[in-house]
């Protein structure tokens, strides 16, 4: 029962309680960055995440909101674009991040998705989204449809980020917004308010825990691999 001969021991680690328990916390303001999916002069996805902006600021949050306009289709220009360039800081400079897209034809536009197609899994030794929270968001037409956030979730995983349970979905969102582009009172905005919360919780419970939260056996085990190939290498 107690044999493991598929482990390599070398690189297995037992849990360490206290690194869950860091023995210094950051004190600046959680950093969040908001992506919205839609170019449009009145975008909603865009005026949710002003909205959002505004609730993480009152919760002591510095935010900031990424303009897509300009930005290149994924390889159609250089990683050195300007704004593919501006994208990359704000998530590196980011610890939490909020994604809101319109449903298009049943899914996310190609706009939110270029945005993360822009995003890479490791710039060098740095993996930019890994341990990072976010939250999934969308704007609706008609009715009230979860196609987006659902493919919204699948992508923060896939980028090996902390994605939260809450989510936003608002339906017909041309009604939620007054003359002043502004959210009414709603159950929607109510839910906007209620993801803002649990992500800003999730951001604090996790910015200085997610090396450790986020460090894996298998990319330990390879990681040393890689470095034996490179030392031992006959010709340099």
């Amino acid at each position: 029962m107690n044999d493991f001969p598929a482990l390599d021991e070398a690189h297995f680690r037992a849990l360490d309680q206290q690194r869950l328990e860091p023995a210094e916390r950051a004190s600046h303001p959680p950093r969040i960055v908001l992506l919205y999916g839609s170019l449009r002069a009145r975008s909603f996805s865009r005026l949710v995440v002003q909205e959002c902006a505004r609730l993480l600021e009152k919760m002591g949050c510095e935010t900031r909101i990424f303009d897509p306009a300009g930005l290149p289709l994924p390889d159609g220009e250089d990683v050195s674009h300007p704004k593919v360039q501006e994208l990359r800081d704000l998530v590196s400079w980011s610890e939490g991040m909020v994604w809101c897209s319109p449903e298009r034809h049943g899914a996310m536009t190609g706009i939110m998705k270029a945005q993360i197609d822009w995003i890479p899994l490791s710039i060098g030794a740095v993996r930019p989204t890994q341990g990072k929270t976010l939250a999934v968001m969308q704007v609706c037409g008609g009715s009230q449809s979860f196609n987006a956030v659902n493919q919204l979730r699948v992508l923060g995983r896939w980028m090996r980020m902390i994605t939260i349970p809450n989510q936003s979905s608002v339906a017909k969102a041309f009604l939620e917004f007054d003359e002043n582009d502004r959210m009414k009172p709603s159950g929607y905005y109510d839910r906007i308010v209620d993801v803002m919360e649990e992500l800003v919780k999730f951001t604090w419970l996790t910015r200085d825990r997610s090396d450790y939260l986020v460090d894996r056996y298998s990319e330990r085990k390879e990681s040393a691999e890689e470095l034996m190939k490179r030392v031992n290498q006959k010709d340099l």
